[in-house]
């Protein structure tokens, strides 16, 4: 079963620059991983503060092993610095239809 997973970024004043590059730094290495079906920053055009990525992945097995490799990690210690509260991830898979 594939899964979405939407994560949500606030870059702390004067930061949104650094964190639109580190989240852009991310797509290519991660749509090359098995599994990762797609992974697309959004900016909220009324907050550039404000980011969103969408990913989808194969199953969680990939998902997993999406947190377990190199450019995550780094993009972590990146955004450590930069957010100006924790990142929120939320993962989900399609409802069953009725």
């Amino acid at each position: 079963m594939s899964l979405l997973v939407i994560a949500e970024f606030l870059a702390a004043p004067g930061q949104h620059d650094r964190l639109r590059t580190a989240l852009e730094a991310m797509i290519e290495p991660s749509l090359d991983e098995p599994g990762c079906m797609a992974y697309q920053p959004y900016t909220d055009p009324n907050n550039p503060a404000r980011m969103v990525v969408v990913e989808q992945w194969a199953n969680r097995q990939a998902l997993d092993e999406h947190f377990t490799t190199p450019h995550l990690h780094h993009a972590q210690q990146v955004l450590d610095q930069i957010l100006a509260e924790p990142l929120t991830i939320r993962t989900l898979v399609e409802a069953p239809t009725v």
